[in-house]
Order: structure tokens, then sequence, then C-alpha cells
């Protein structure tokens, strides 16, 4: 079986949730791991650091890099990319985890609330795959994947909570147009969505708390998936919108009880995911539209 050992991983965000369970699994495989991320500071609601979550990438089996980095600032996306390469000698990996959300109607959605969601999910995902790019030109079998829905572009998904979806599918957009502007240069471009909810601090803190989590899956089952994509051929996985359990089923998987452990009944379902999508496994969700 392919595995990451050697691979240098740039990962927005990363400091906790999914992107330290997709970082955890490259680094159990000998993986480097730079986390760009903004978190310092412990943070009173969101347990986890740029430096704990090195730690745990150092104490899985890899090589860690924690750097302060705001990825709505191009200086700081580039020194952070120029580090990467200084310590690891190149970038093979780079992956669009970080991400802000506001729930909110248009009434109810301020606009510096707004700005900061295009400016991290669209804007951020657009300069951090342009500013790994040159090095990923350069390495064997290079991805980018992007933490993004599949484009679907039922009014359900816009109604609730427009400007979110917007930012979230300006991500998703990302992976339409670079997956074809890098097809010949061999560069992956693929997004990864979940099936349902994922037990994370923030779905606790936004999405209704325990009652949520206790209908999630865990982090693991994105960080399996991601690996998957990640070790398949660059050349021929690319422009793709992959659904974990949908993804994880074809590599002829069928018992998904690990990634919730202790649960019996239906999971909740996650946004953005097509209604087909819903229909194609035999897992029991509760739809959510917005």
């Amino acid at each position: 079986m392919a595995d990451l050992k050697g691979k240098t991983v740039f990962m927005s965000g990363g400091s906790r949730g999914i992107g330290l369970a997709i970082a955890l699994r490259a680094a159990r495989d000998g993986a480097n791991v730079t986390i760009a991320a903004k978190t310092a500071e412990p943070h009173p609601k969101l347990p986890g650091t740029i430096y704990t979550a090195a730690e745990e990438i150092e104490a899985a089996g890899g090589k860690a890099l924690p750097v302060i980095c705001d990825i709505r600032e191009e200086e700081q996306v580039a020194a952070a990319v120029d580090a990467t390469v200084e310590k690891f000698g190149g970038i093979d990996i780079c992956i669009n985890n970080a991400s802000a959300i506001s729930l909110t109607p248009t009434t109810m959605t301020d606009m510096k609330r707004f700005d900061l969601m295009h400016q991290i999910n669209t804007r951020g995902t657009f300069l951090v795959s342009k500013m790994c790019h040159p090095h990923l030109k350069g390495a064997d079998n290079p991805h980018i994947l992007n933490l993004a829905p599949p484009l679907d572009m039922s009014p359900k998904w816009f109604g609730p909570h427009v400007a979110y979806t917007m930012a979230k599918y300006g991500m998703s957009m990302c992976t339409l147009g670079m997956a074809e502007e890098f097809r010949k240069q061999g560069i992956a471009v693929n997004s990864l969505w979940p099936l349902t909810a994922i037990d994370t601090a923030a779905v606790r803190n936004l999405l209704g708390g325990d009652s949520v989590a206790k209908m999630s899956r865990t982090p693991d089952i994105l960080s399996d998936a991601a690996h998957v994509i990640l070790t398949r051929d660059a050349k021929n996985c690319t422009g793709n919108f992959f659904v974990d359990e949908v993804l994880l089923r074809e590599e002829g998987i069928t018992d998904f009880s690990k990634y919730s452990p202790g649960h019996d009944g239906p999971l909740a379902g996650d946004f953005f995911v097509p209604d087909e999508v819903f229909d194609s496994v035999p897992t029991e969700v509760l739809r959510s539209y917005g």
C-alpha cells in the first residue's frame, strides 16, 4: 500500500479538528507537516495551538513545522511556504483546510463577517494554492486537496446562509478551475467533504453542542479518506469532489462503526451533500437542509 513517508505537507489551519487528524495520519507514515495557522495561544473554547499540533505530529512519527500564519496576508503565506521549503526541501502536498463559518441569513450577516469568510475560504484557498504551486511542479505525485463541498446548486443550500455558501463554494470552484489549469503539469486538485457531521470543537460550539456531536463521526473518517486521495496517482486523480464514505466504500470498506463509536441510530447529515449522494450509501442519515 502506498504511503506518505518523506512527503512534505503544507496545511492551512490544522491546529485541531479535521486538519489535525489529516496531519496525524500523514505523520504516521513518516511525513513532514507544516501547520500554518493563527492559533499560537490557546482559545478558551477551542483546544489546540500550532505548537501542540506540532508535538502530536512528532509523537505520531512525522516531522513538524509550526508557523504562525494568517492566510489572508500574502506576505505571511509566502514566508510560511519559504520556511517549509527551507526546512524540508520542497512541498509535495497542499491542503486547504482553514475555513470560517457563519450560518446567518443576509440581513443578519455583517460585512466584517462576510469579508472574513470570503478572505479565508475562497481567497485563502486561492492564495495558498498559488504560493505552493511552484514547488508542487517539481514534486513527485503532487496534490492539492481542498476541504470543500460538491458544487450542488440547489437553492436549499443558499437560502439559509448565502454568504457562507458563496464563500465555501468559492473553495470548490478553486478545485474545479485549478484541476483543469494544472492538469498538464500533473498536479492533482481535488475536494473532500464529509457525508455526515463531524465531531469537532467547531461543531459543538456552533451547531448544537453534544446533541449534534453524538450523531456525528470522528475526524478519522476524513483523515483516512484524505490518505486514499493523497496516495493516488496525481495524473489520474484530479478534478474530483470526493465524499468520505463514498470514497472509502470504493476502497472496499463496509464497516463504518469505528467512526461513530457507541452510537446506534441515524447520523446527522452534513451541509451541501447532494441528495443523490445520500441515496447512494446504505448509512441512515438525517439530511441537513441548512
